[in-house]
């Protein structure tokens, strides 16, 4: 099997609502557009609360409403092997972004940025966690990272 062109890791705290939605809408569009075999797509936490979990029901909920499947992930917490493994490794939030550049490595901390970097007009902008709110915070997140999973596989796919 040959080996993706770009590993792209989505970080947010415990790796239960914002990432792996991350994970799950990209790796659909990218299967959608065609482009799934060049890429390797995951997600893990800062915060190892959830470990081994699935996706909190309402993000797999509104993920599904819109034909994106959750069911198969797990929580897991982002380790040390990820800063060299990932081409890319995207924050949903500034919280998340400083804890990964006080963990990562010198020579791999260009790999690291905001997730809505790749957002249209959202330079700087964080993807708000939506656990503590309502089912309208997670379809507005799923808005969020549509935008720029589109943006990112539109970015990238023009480096190839």
């Amino acid at each position: 099997m040959l080996k993706p062109a770009y590993r792209v890791l989505f970080v947010c705290m415990g790796n239960i609502c914002r990432s792996p939605t991350a994970e799950g809408v990209t790796r659909a569009l990218a299967e959608r557009a065609g482009v799934a075999r060049n890429f390797e797509i995951d997600s893990a936490g800062t915060h190892g609360y959830h470990i081994g979990k699935a996706p909190d029901a309402r993000a797999t909920k509104a993920a599904a409403q819109r034909g994106y499947d959750l069911l198969p992930l797990r929580g897991r917490r982002v380790c040390a092997e990820d800063f060299v493994r990932f081409d890319y490794i995207l924050a949903m939030d500034r919280d998340n972004l400083e804890l990964l550049k006080q963990a990562c490595p010198a020579e791999h901390q260009g790999k690291l940025s905001l997730f809505l970097e790749f957002g249209a007009g959202r330079k700087g902008e964080e993807v708000p966690d939506p656990y503590y709110g309502g089912a309208d915070g997670f379809e507005f997140v799923l808005d969020m990272i549509e935008e720029a999973a589109n943006g990112l596989l539109d970015r990238v796919g023009k480096q190839q």
